[in-house]
């Protein structure tokens, strides 16, 4: 039997200077910030994952403009070996509000304080998104 990676999504949705982040309301990292996301279901487009999980979490609908990049680092999340391809989307429709495994979501400017506050490798892809709005690019994880 093989033990596979398993794929997810995060996604990245901005408007002006700021992004939508959510705060965990399950474990791993119960209360922590983290950009919305969620695994890949069998048979679904990787895409398609992300625009449905982006309305699942904060409730907007989003188009996606870009791929940052793809974060496959093997310890990257405590339950296992999860690879994450990382959209960058607008809004389309809607107000941010929590669902699904968000106890809240909102609007936030991305700083030191927000970094140091984000799950997972969430600091890493952050920081490679800010990289991004200035050189545009493609990142992964040991970049």
């Amino acid at each position: 039997m093989y033990k596979n990676p398993i794929p997810t999504v995060d996604i990245i949705i901005e408007k002006d200077d700021k992004v939508v982040l959510i705060r965990r309301k399950n474990e791993p990292f119960k209360g922590k910030l983290a950009i919305p996301g969620g695994f890949v279901n069998e048979g679904e487009l990787i895409e398609d994952r992300a625009i449905k999980e982006a309305e699942e979490e904060t409730s907007l609908k989003v188009e996606l403009k870009e791929i940052l990049g793809v974060y496959s680092i093997p310890d990257r999340d405590p339950r296992g070996h999860l690879i994450s391809v990382v959209f960058i989307a607008k809004p389309v429709s809607g107000i941010v509000k929590c669902g699904d495994d968000a106890a809240e979501a909102g609007w936030f400017k991305i700083n030191d304080k927000i970094l140091n506050e984000l799950s997972f490798d969430h600091k890493k892809i952050m920081t490679d998104y800010l990289k991004w709005i200035k050189d545009k690019g493609t990142y992964w994880s040991t970049k």
